[in-house]
């Protein structure tokens, strides 16, 4: 799986729980998931469990916590990957 391969995926998961959708438009890796997309807290935690499901992963509960932006989430399931 490529890194824009990822990159897409975790766009999509995102998408379901994005309140501001223009944000969506010029999303990168710098792209902050609770300020820039506005995913409340609650909801980043279904995020996390989506992207175990997807990418058949396990993401412990401190690596969870260290998930800011898009880049943090796409090194991390690329580190899980392997």
């Amino acid at each position: 799986m490529t890194n824009t391969d990822i990159f897409d995926k975790v766009v999509e998961i995102l998408k379901r729980y994005t309140k501001n959708e223009e944000a969506l438009e010029g999303v990168s890796a710098q792209t902050n998931i609770l300020e820039d997309l506005r995913v409340n807290s609650a909801r980043l935690v279904d995020v996390i469990l989506d992207f175990e499901d997807v990418f058949n992963i396990e993401i412990a509960d401190d690596d969870a916590d260290s998930v800011t932006t898009i880049g943090d989430a796409l090194q991390l399931i690329e580190a899980r990957i392997g």
